[in-house]
């Protein structure tokens, strides 16, 4: 069963990358996501390769691990990856599905061009990661 416009909103809205964004910009985001049902043994991010995607998990679990030892397991509702939006650096953790999956699948280009067509979200999204860069800083 495909999820509804609403339900992916709903699961966007818990994204720290789009906290600042309203129902209507979340709207937006959502028509950008695929979703996609994996296999169990699927890796949906492998440590070190660049990301070109952020996923949303909707159902089913995976594992994440760094330097092949687990670090965290995640359940439906949990999100991963949305670094690679905005950021070209390398993923810095394996996330593979520990079961069959249903994921919301984001892809950069598509948000690329969201950012550009939409100067709102664009700033909202500048805004959080400026803020969650203040956060991190050192004292």
């Amino acid at each position: 069963m495909r999820l509804r416009k609403d339900a992916k909103v709903e699961l966007l809205k818990r994204v720290p990358l789009f906290a600042g964004c309203s129902k209507k910009e979340l709207a937006e985001i959502a028509t950008l996501a695929d979703e996609l049902t994996l296999p169990e043994g699927t890796k949906l991010i492998t440590e070190g390769q660049l990301g070109h995607e952020f996923f949303a998990l909707v159902d089913g679990n995976v594992d994440v691990s760094r330097q092949g030892k687990p670090v965290k397991h995640l359940e439906g509702g949990a999100f991963f990856g949305e670094m690679a939006l905005v950021s070209s650096v390398p993923r810095n953790a394996t996330v593979t599905a520990t079961t069959p999956v249903r994921v919301l699948v984001v892809h950069e280009s598509g948000f690329r061009r969201l950012l550009h067509d939409s100067p709102q979200v664009q700033l909202k999204v500048l805004q959080t990661l400026a803020d969650r860069a203040a956060e991190n800083a050192p004292d």
